[in-house]
């Protein structure tokens, strides 16, 4: 099953899709997730998202500036401050 990801930013809403895995850069470390994951929130520091469409794919990856990460029963939202791009 697919997890639903959001990426939104003050300004506007950025994406909105169905991947297999993102790897989030937590102030803590980074962190994957992945559909299931249990509700959690972190907040994010300066970094680049990696997104894996599918198991196994070569990950893209999107700059993101700050903000925070919350994984609930809808899926992985990401608050940024700023998204280069």
């Amino acid at each position: 099953m697919p997890l639903h990801f959001e990426l939104v930013t003050p300004a506007r809403h950025v994406r909105s899709d169905d991947v297999h895995m993102v790897v989030v850069p937590g102030t803590e470390g980074e962190f994957g997730v992945l559909e299931g994951h249990a509700p959690f929130m972190s907040t994010i520091r300066d970094g680049a998202l990696q997104i894996f469409k599918t198991a196994g794919a070569s990950p893209e990856t999107i700059e993101v500036r700050g903000g925070f990460a919350e994984v609930g029963e809808n899926g992985l939202t990401i608050l940024a401050e700023h998204v280069e791009g």
